[in-house]
């Protein structure tokens, strides 16, 4: 008997516990201050109770910074700290930096960061940024509307309850990408409805 392959494991317990779908992506933001500070401050945190109502609130207290010029100019005069309510400087850095970046490359807004994301250069320069890695480049693209599996502790954990076995990151995004062909899926609503039923979003 042939053993299953990764991908046809994941879609089987993908269906069994979150059935045929639909799977909606997530609308992620317009405001490009919004985009930064989630992919800034996600990592390690209840998304729902304690990051979305603050990222609501810096969307309503800097309207100017639905741009990345805009919030660059609001993070000079400002602290990012103090709008966030998070006390975490290692956060506000990776904030600051990746504005920087966008802002020296000419990315201004949310279509223009989706179509800069396209190129694998512009991705290798994010990740000189510290704080960013691939599971955080792969977040911010669906932030921005893109379609990607961006595998987080819950989407790891949601594999190994289906018998995948530990994968490095690239691996086993591919096999999430390859479960949501297999379905019929697109791969950014593949993740969210997985990262929703794991980590008990609501």
């Amino acid at each position: 008997m042939t053993a299953l392959s990764p991908a046809h494991r994941l879609a089987g317990h993908i269906e069994r516990l979150l059935g045929e779908g639909p799977f909606h992506q997530s609308g992620g933001w317009t405001h490009m201050g919004a985009v930064i500070c989630d992919a800034s401050y996600h990592a390690r945190c209840k998304y729902e109770a304690t990051l979305r109502p603050r990222l609501l609130q810096l969307q309503a207290d800097w309207p100017d910074a639905r741009t990345v010029r805009g919030f660059k100019a609001l993070l000079a005069v400002e602290d990012l700290a103090v709008a966030m309510n998070f006390r975490d400087q290692r956060k506000a850095a990776t904030a600051h930096a990746i504005t920087e970046l966008l802002a020296a490359d000419g990315v201004d807004t949310r279509d223009e960061l989706h179509a800069w994301l396209a190129h694998q250069a512009n991705r290798a320069a994010l990740r000189t940024v510290k704080g960013v890695g691939p599971k955080s480049i792969d977040y911010i693209g669906n932030l921005v509307g893109r379609s990607q599996v961006a595998v987080d502790v819950h989407l790891r954990a949601f594999a190994t309850e289906a018998g995948v076995p530990s994968l490095p990151y690239e691996r086993l995004r591919a096999v999430y990408e390859q479960a949501a062909a297999l379905l019929g899926h697109e791969p950014g609503g593949l993740e969210h409805a997985v990262w929703r039923y794991q980590s008990g979003a609501v």
